[in-house]
């Protein structure tokens, strides 16, 4: 039996391990069966839709792909998950950004357990009137669209159906703290995780087509895809150490002794995630989203509109294509150094140092310790933009490359990679502790 078990590879041991322990496979299996549930509920669509329009929207509006990734394909049926957890993660962002700006934040975000928890409550209660403001706004662009996805309705079936999208969103927040609870990883994470994975077999369907017309190229794009995949690990996974020494006193046999240990601070060099290129993303298609409602229809004379549109237009082909893309790269580099500074000052890490009574060899604590830190930062923060911005433009660079179109998002690479990351280290501390060998070296 130990050489039968030694002979399996270790990934795959680990994974028997895991089972065989009660209360990680009960952490497995209750995150299994909330993906299950969130599944279910993306497929339950509101009333009055026209699928065949809704389909042809989607293909016109590059902008509704990207709010369909973080509803986890439930937009794309207009389910009362449309939103998905979207309004949750913006007002999870717009209180991050307001918690070092608002004195009331900033004192309950240092006061713990008990302020981070304010903190959520008040995430949350946000979220609702961001869910109603959105979900009121896919109902317009709905019934506004050529042809029309959903008829008209009156006041009434209209706040039940706003009300049914804003019980979605937070069912599926719920879920997710639920997930992250009594399961394993970040459950809001793994709710958009699951939702990118569903996609996965429309994607398959479409590279059996192209595969049909054209295999070198789709040879090419799966290449690209493995590279780019491999590039988010690395640099998921990268990080600066920072030696620090702490000294601390000791009464030892009535006498006091000073002693030091030295460890190190892991600054990431992608320590923003994926949240400027949704910045950046949202920026780009803004202005082309609102010139599409003013533009001429097709046939008709162009407008200044339509010449707005087609310049912000994802789909475009070389050379406007570059515009759109190359403001895309610059506006990514901008927002991770912009972020990455928000995220830096939050954590006050020469502040925690000085407290602990921590110094970095040969830096002074206090200011030059700040200095220092920060000068680190912009110069691993150079490498971990240009790595966000190379990734949000891999899509068209694949396209233009091989002349295939799979609609692969950067973004949705980024989570997935990241979600599997994540889970797989709890999964591997579990083991750990429980001494199990596990799969990360």
């Amino acid at each position: 039996m130990q050489q039968r078990q030694v002979s399996r590879p270790r990934l795959l041991q680990a994974m028997f391990d895991a089972m065989r322990v009660p209360d990680l496979r009960r952490r497995i299996l209750f995150t299994v069966g909330m993906l299950v549930i969130f599944r279910f509920v993306a497929h339950i669509t509101l009333p009055g839709v026209d699928a065949e329009a809704l389909r042809q929207l989607f293909e016109r509006n590059a902008m509704l792909g990207m709010l369909d990734l973080f509803s986890g394909g439930a937009m794309r049926h207009f389910s009362v998950a449309a939103l998905g957890v979207y309004p949750y993660i913006t007002a999870s962002i717009i209180m991050m950004l307001l918690t070092p700006v608002i004195p009331r934040l900033q004192a309950l975000s240092q006061e713990g357990e008990t302020g981070r928890n304010r903190i959520n409550l008040i995430t949350h209660w946000l979220t609702v009137p961001m869910a109603g403001v959105a979900g009121y706004g896919q109902l317009i662009l709905l019934q506004r669209a050529d042809p029309p996805v959903l008829s008209s309705f009156g006041v009434l079936p209209t706040v039940a159906m706003v009300l049914a999208m804003i019980a979605g969103t937070m069912f599926l927040v719920w879920l997710g703290e639920l997930i992250t609870e009594y399961g394993i990883g970040n459950g809001i994470s793994i709710i958009i995780f699951g939702g990118i994975v569903a996609g996965f077999s429309d994607m398959v369907i479409r590279g059996r087509f192209a595969a049909m017309t054209n295999p070198t190229g789709l040879a090419g794009y799966v290449v690209l895809a493995l590279i780019t995949v491999a590039v988010i690990v690395i640099f998921t996974e990268a990080h600066r150490r920072v030696p620090v020494q702490y000294a601390r006193s000791v009464f030892r046999s009535g006498r006091m002794y000073r002693q030091s240990g030295s460890t190190h601070i892991p600054l990431r060099v992608n320590m923003a995630g994926m949240i400027p290129l949704i910045f950046a993303m949202s920026v780009v298609m803004f202005p082309g989203m609102i010139a599409s409602y003013f533009a001429n229809p097709v046939g008709a004379d162009p407008n200044l509109a339509n010449s707005i549109a087609n310049l912000f237009d994802p789909r475009a082909p070389l050379p406007m294509g570059l515009f759109y893309w190359g403001l895309f790269f610059v506006l990514a580099i901008a927002f991770t150094f912009f972020y990455t500074t928000v995220i830096f000052q939050q954590q006050n890490l020469p502040g925690v140092l000085q407290r602990q009574g921590g110094f970095i060899p040969g830096i002074r604590p206090g200011k030059h310790t700040a200095e220092y830190l920060n000068r680190v930062i912009k110069n691993v923060t150079w490498a971990g933009a240009f790595f966000l911005a190379i990734v949000g433009i891999m899509p068209f660079v694949g396209r233009e490359a091989t002349g295939v179109d799979l609609q692969l998002s950067s973004m949705g690479l980024l989570i997935v990679v990241g979600v599997i990351l994540d889970t797989m280290k709890q999964i591997e501390a579990q083991l750990i502790m429980r001494r199990y060998e596990g799969f990360i070296k």
